[in-house]
C-alpha cells in the first residue's frame, strides 16, 4: 500500500520523489503519455509444463553462497538473466515463465548481498558480479546461452561477456535492458553524465531510511508512475519492497558505487556477440542519453530498440511488448 502522507518520514519520500522528477526534467525526456500494461496475450500457451523446475545454490571460490533458479528441459538452449539493483531474480518472473513455457531452459541467479543469497561483507563490485555469474554458469555447464540484463544487471552482463563469456565460447548473445553501461557519473571522459550527488544522494536513503527509500523509488518513477495520467500498481511496489528488503544494507549501499561508478566502455568495445539494447525514452532512472545511446556506438554487433515513453521498469509494466521483441532476437 502507499505511504501514509502524514508519516515522518514525508520529507525524505518528497526528496526521493523529486530527484527522480529531476533527472528527468534535467535531461529533457519525454513524459509518459500511458502506461502499456501486460495484456492477455501473455498467457501461457496450452503446452505442458516443461520438467526440471530447480533451485538451488552453490558455493564460489570466496565461499559466498550464491542463490539460483534452473527451470526447463537441460538440453535446451538457456537464457541466464540478471537483475537489478537492489532487487532478486524474482524480478524476472514474467520472463522467465514466458520463456520456460516456450522450451528454454532458463536460469537467473540472486546478485551477491541480495535476495537469497549469502549477505557477505564484501566483494559489492561489478567484478565480483561476474564472476559470480560465471561461477554459475560454469556449474550448470552452460553453453550457447544468451545472456539478459536489467540495469545494473547490464552492466553484469558487459562485465561477464567481455571477461568470462567470450573466452570460454559460452555466450551465444546478449541483450541490455535499460542498462547503466558504459558509466552513469559524470567523468572527464563522459562530462555530461550525472553528477555524484545524485548518487549519493541513493547512498543516503540508503543509510538513513532503507524501508521508506525503497517503497517511494516503485512508487515514483522507477515504473514512471509519477508521470500525469499513470495509474500506480500497488502489487508492483510492494513486490520490488520485497525484493529490496531481503537483501543486505551494506550490499545495496555499496552496490550504489558498482552501478554508478564503473566505467565499461572498454566491456562494451570488448564484446563481440549479437547484442540488443533495449531502453525506454522516458527512463527516469537510467537516463537514455547516458547508456544505450552510446552503449550501441561501442559495441562491434550492437542493435538499439528505443520504446516510446517506456520507464526503466518496462520489463514489468510492458512484459508483453518485451518478451515478444526478446523472443524474436533469440530465435533470429
Amino acid at each position: 500500500m502507499h505511504p501514509d502522507s502524514t508519516d515522518p518520514s514525508d520529507r525524505q519520500r518528497r526528496q526521493v520523489l523529486a530527484l527522480g522528477a529531476g533527472l528527468g526534467t534535467a535531461l529533457a525526456l519525454p513524459l509518459a503519455a500511458t502506461l502499456v500494461t501486460p495484456s492477455a496475450a501473455q498467457a501461457a500457451p496450452s503446452s505442458p509444463q516443461p520438467q526440471g523446475m530447480t533451485m538451488s545454490t552453490i558455493t564460489t571460490k570466496d565461499g559466498t553462497t550464491i542463490f539460483y533458479k534452473d527451470w526447463g528441459p537441460k538440453n535446451a538452449q538457456p537464457i541466464v538473466f540478471h537483475h537489478g539493483w537492489p532487487l532478486s531474480s524474482d524480478d524476472w518472473d514474467a520472463q522467465l515463465l514466458y520463456f520456460v513455457q516456450r522450451g528454454f531452459r532458463v536460469v537467473a541467479h540472486d546478485r551477491r548481498g541480495h535476495g537469497r543469497s549469502a549477505q557477505v561483507s564484501e566483494g559489492h563490485d561489478m567484478d565480483h558480479y561476474a564472476a559470480d555469474a560465471f561461477a554459475v554458469v560454469e556449474h550448470l555447464n552452460l553453453r550457447n546461452a544468451v545472456h539478459i540484463g536489467h540495469s545494473t544487471g547490464g552492466g553484469e552482463v558487459a562485465r561477464y561477456v567481455a571477461k568470462h563469456g567470450q573466452p570460454s565460447g559460452r555466450v551465444a548473445k546478449a541483450v541490455l535492458v535499460a542498462a547503466v553501461p558504459p558509466i552513469m557519473a559524470k567523468t572527464a571522459a563522459y562530462p555530461d553524465h550525472l553528477p555524484i550527488e545524485v548518487f549519493d544522494g541513493f547512498r543516503k536513503g540508503v543509510a538513513d531510511n532503507r524501508a521508506q527509500m525503497f517503497m517511494d523509488v516503485p512508487a515514483g518513477p522507477f515504473y514512471g508512475f509519477n508521470r500525469p495520467g499513470v495509474k500506480p500498481l500497488p502489487g508492483v511496489i510492494n513486490n520490488w519492497w520485497r525484493q529490496g528488503m531481503m537483501g543486505s544494507a551494506k550490499a545495496h549501499y555499496e552496490g550504489i558505487k558498482a552501478f554508478s561508478e564503473t566505467d565499461q566502455t572498454e566491456d562494451l568495445k570488448a564484446i563481440t556477440v549479437p547484442t540488443l539494447v533495449m531502453h525506454g525514452d522516458d527512463d527516469q532512472i537510467v537516463p537514455i542519453a547516458n547508456s544505450a545511446l552510446k552503449a550501441v556506438k561501442l559495441l562491434k554487433n550492437g542493435t538499439l530498440k528505443v520504446y516510446k515513453g517506456y520507464s526503466h521498469g518496462m520489463l514489468t509494466v510492458n512484459a508483453d511488448v518485451l518478451n515478444a521483441d526478446l523472443l524474436a532476437f533469440i530465435k533470429g
